[in-house]
């Protein structure tokens, strides 16, 4: 299986290839859908990362890849500039999914 990434800039591209991950840089909406198109086309795609902020514009698409196919696994990632996320996003999404405050 491979990992292929999705990217809006090419420095996390270029980070990415040097680890051996192929991908692509996009920034419009409609190049994102063909490129998550032509993902799931590919049976040796074991995980697509994509950045937070490609994952934002198209959220409704990459939900319904989570919720209809096992592969392959969607991993949002933050670029070079670091988290969009909250700081407490972690605590927050544990206390909403299993109720535990920690």
């Amino acid at each position: 299986m491979k990992v292929f990434i999705l990217s809006d800039n090419t420095h996390t591209l270029t980070g990415m290839r040097l680890s051996g991950v192929e991908g692509v840089v996009v920034h419009e909406k409609e190049d994102i859908l063909k490129e998550l198109a032509k993902v799931k086309e590919k049976r040796d795609i074991g995980i697509l990362l994509i950045t937070e902020l490609l994952a934002e514009r198209v959220q409704l698409e990459l939900n319904e890849m989570k919720l209809s196919r096992s592969l392959p696994i969607i991993v949002e990632i933050p670029d070079r500039h670091g988290t969009r996320q909250p700081p407490d996003f972690l605590t927050r999404y544990i206390r909403e999914s299993i109720g535990l405050k920690i």
